[in-house]
């Protein structure tokens, strides 16, 4: 008995101790708190762009009024995620950013939130305590910027669409200071050259009575402190005006004089300027859709040679990581109808660094999780021409592709493409950073002139992918642009069967095109701080199959024998889905058991020890 007593009187002891013990922790806990984000884009993290730029950036106070609805248990979770972040802005701003956070319920209020840009709006809730109910409110829930004389908002947010939210706190907190303090990021585009424009409407489907879609007025809606001016060469009888940080080349179908490219040369060897050229050897037209290609690279291999990056005249067929679509047949039979001149990649750890298909730790590519580009042609990089420079290649074909060098070749989708010719892996962009040597040895020709290296580091970047900012289902399936007086009396309407697949197209890779431009310019500029922040606007990568390989497809191979490697493929690919699905459901409930039986045996052992002695 009495020992029994003294066990009590100890387990009593330990358990108020214990309780101690936690009442303390949540003591200090309640004043000091810390958060540990194990997300992979630092979802629930400042970045440390939004941090450099309120802490580097601003040179007067921020101010933020945040108009919040209270009372709705998702509206409350989102708004304590919202103060903790815009917390973390007040403390990287080192006493120059404030915020507020108010619920309108004034009439005072709720005109000041409608001044300041919020709309209002009407949300609802399921009640808690019956499925039956709604809780309704109204009210305002956005953010009012102020600094220094220029004022803007973000009118309304949304719990159902907080990912990126950071991205276009800063944004916006860009946008009002870039204006306010006149800065500008100023970017020239090469005009006449028959080249596929930023501003043609080749993104998404048009159709007779809806609008179509291009990339440069969503860039100037969307992030209005980048600026744009057309840049016609004119035989390069003029130079390139030196304000602008860079210039980007777009697919053209003319070609490049010596001397223009010699105006271009000579514009960065000026030093801290950059140039991105998104095109290669595949030419298609516009609203054709046969999608008949030819192969010309119009000049363009001669300056881009000069910088340490070959261009090939060649046309690449990837049989790995291209573009398939499986249609049902009437006989209960499966065909792919292949485009394979169209490639989406995203980071694979299956592969060696000097393998990767996508770099994400690239600026233009940073954390994007897969990209689209149509139609590449090979590059081949030369970094003993550029020994003061980083060569890199960003990007690369799987080891499962060949390439074509006929002069005409149809690329549109088809269950017909056969592989032909030798299997390798080929770089299809390729970055060249630091102080460059002149692409003409900095000799004159042509009356331009210019030095043999730049003052200071400039930046190269070459995508060979022809419509890497284009949507090539919609260029070829929208109907060709009508003159006005054709025009009232209605739209001609594209291909059906093309503009069918431009939407899904759209949807998996247009939101990561829009983006990687997006970064494409800050690396132009030189600036590569917001890129964390623009990296929350990306989801999770799709998911790779590390012990999966898509099989090689021979020449000889026909059609069963394709049908049958696909179906062993897809097989593979479920049986894995399968494992991995059987092993989370069952693995913890194992685990869980085991630990049980452990936990009884020991204590059975424990108590066989016991002497009463």
């Amino acid at each position: 008995m009495e020992r029994k007593t003294r066990a009590a009187t100890q387990t009593g002891i330990y358990l108020l101790l214990v309780a101690l013990i936690l009442a303390a922790a949540n003591v200090l806990s309640f004043s000091v708190s810390k958060r540990f984000d194990m997300t992979n884009n630092e979802r629930f993290t400042l970045s440390k762009g939004s941090a450099r730029l309120v802490a580097e950036g601003l040179k007067q106070e921020l101010h933020m009024d945040v108009y919040v609805i209270r009372g709705l248990p998702k509206f409350e979770a989102f708004i304590r995620d919202l103060q903790d972040m815009l917390r973390e802005y007040e403390r990287a701003g080192n006493g120059k950013v404030r915020y507020t956070i108010i619920e309108a319920k004034t009439d005072e209020q709720r005109n000041a939130a409608k001044e300041a840009g919020l709309r209002e709006m009407t949300v609802g809730e399921g009640s808690e305590t019956g499925q039956d109910q709604m809780n309704i409110s109204r009210g305002y829930m956005g953010i009012a910027f102020k600094y220094g004389s220029e004022k803007d908002a973000i009118e309304t947010l949304h719990p159902d669409y907080a990912q990126g939210l950071e991205f276009w706190i800063t944004n916006k907190i860009r946008e009002i200071r870039d204006r306010a303090d006149n800065i500008d990021q100023k970017f020239g585009v090469v005009t006449g050259k028959d080249e596929i424009k930023l501003t043609d409407q080749n993104l998404v489907p048009t159709r007779p009575g809806a609008g179509g879609a291009s990339l440069r007025p969503i860039i100037e809606q969307n992030f209005p402190f980048y600026k744009f001016e057309d840049v016609d060469l004119q035989g390069g009888e003029s130079e390139i005006n030196k304000e602008l940080a860079g210039i980007i080349i777009t697919q053209p179908a003319k070609e490049f004089t010596d001397k223009e490219l010699r105006r271009i040369d000579q514009f960065l060897m000026l030093g801290n300027k950059s140039l991105v050229v998104a095109a290669g050897a595949v030419n298609l037209k516009a609203s054709d859709p046969s999608m008949k290609a030819t192969l010309n690279t119009w000049g363009l291999e001669k300056l881009l040679d000069g910088y340490g990056v070959e261009m090939k005249k060649e046309a690449i067929l990837d049989w790995g990581r291209s573009i398939a679509f499986p249609v049902p047949t009437q006989t209960g039979q499966v065909l792919y109808f292949r485009a394979p001149g169209i490639l989406q990649l995203q980071e694979d750890t299956r592969f060696e660094p000097n393998e990767q298909l996508l770099d994400t730790s690239f600026a233009g590519f940073f954390r994007i999780p897969e990209l689209a580009f149509p139609f590449p042609s090979p590059l081949v990089p030369h970094p003993e021409k550029q020994p003061e420079a980083q060569v890199k290649v960003l990007a690369r074909t799987s080891p499962n592709t060949t390439v074509s060098t006929d002069e005409t070749l149809e690329m549109k989708i088809s269950p017909e493409w056969r592989p032909k010719g030798e299997y390798a892996q080929r770089a299809i962009a390729i970055s060249v950073e630091g102080k460059l040597k002149s692409a003409y040895g900095g000799q004159e020709g042509e009356g331009v002139s210019a030095p043999a290296q730049s003052a200071e580091p400039s930046r190269v970047l070459v995508i060979g992918a022809a419509q890497f900012f284009a949507n090539p289902f919609a260029r070829a399936g929208n109907p060709p642009p009508m003159p006005p007086q054709m025009a009232m009396m209605g739209g001609v309407g594209g291909d059906e069967n093309l503009q069918t697949i431009a939407d899904p197209y759209a949807r998996r890779y247009l939101m990561n095109t829009v983006l990687a431009f997006k970064n494409i310019l800050d690396w132009m500029s030189g600036d590569s701080t917001l890129l964390a922040a623009t990296a929350k606007l990306s989801g999770e990568p799709n998911l790779t199959y590390s012990d999966v390989q898509r099989p090689k497809e021979e020449p000889t191979d026909n059609e069963e024998v394709r049908l049958k490697k696909e179906e062993e493929y897809q097989k593979e690919r479920s049986k894995v889905q399968k494992s991995i699905s059987a092993s989370l459901t069952l693995l913890p409930a194992v685990l869980f058991a085991a630990f049980g039986v452990f936990r009884w045996r020991r204590r059975e052992s424990a108590r066989d020890r016991i002497s009463l002695d």
